[in-house]
C-alpha cells in the first residue's frame, strides 16, 4: 500500500473520530468511543477490527501475550484509544512497540477526554 493510501486512511480516522468526539464530547469510558469509532467507520465502509491479538515473537519462540490493538484499520493503521486526563510517554512507548512489533507502518494515538479533539491525537510513523 502506499503512502498516499495509509495517509488518506490516517484522515478518514481522524474525521470519524472528530466526528464522535462532536457528538459525545469528552469524560466517557474508552470503551464507548470505542464502539462508537467502529460504528462511524463501518459506516464509511471502511474496514476497522477491534481489540486484534497478536502475539510477540522473540527469538525462536511465539509467545501468546495477550497484547491487542483497540483498533486496526484497513489491516495497516493501528489506532490507540485512550480517555486520560493527560497522554504520557508509556502511550507513546506502547503505540511505537505496537508498530514495531506488529510490522505497521502507522499508528495514531488518539485521547479521547480533551476539549478539542486536535489536541489529543498524535501520529507515529514506522521507519521499517
Amino acid at each position: 500500500m502506499q503512502a498516499s493510501d495509509i495517509n488518506a486512511i490516517s484522515g478518514q480516522i481522524i474525521d470519524a473520530a472528530m466526528r464522535v468526539h462532536s457528538a459525545l464530547g469528552p469524560g466517557l469510558l474508552e470503551s464507548v468511543y470505542e464502539k462508537c469509532l467502529q460504528h462511524e467507520l463501518n459506516r464509511r465502509r471502511i474496514e476497522v477490527r477491534t481489540q486484534v491479538g497478536f502475539p510477540i515473537v522473540y527469538g525462536d519462540i511465539r509467545i501468546e501475550s495477550g497484547l491487542k490493538i483497540d483498533l486496526l484499520v484497513m489491516d495497516q493503521v493501528i489506532v490507540e484509544l485512550k480517555a486520560v486526563e493527560t497522554l504520557s510517554s508509556i502511550h507513546e512507548s506502547q503505540i511505537f512497540s505496537y508498530l514495531k512489533i506488529t510490522g505497521k507502518r502507522l499508528g495514531l494515538l488518539i485521547n479521547f477526554n480533551v476539549v478539542h479533539l486536535k489536541d489529543g491525537i498524535k501520529r507515529f510513523a514506522n521507519k521499517l
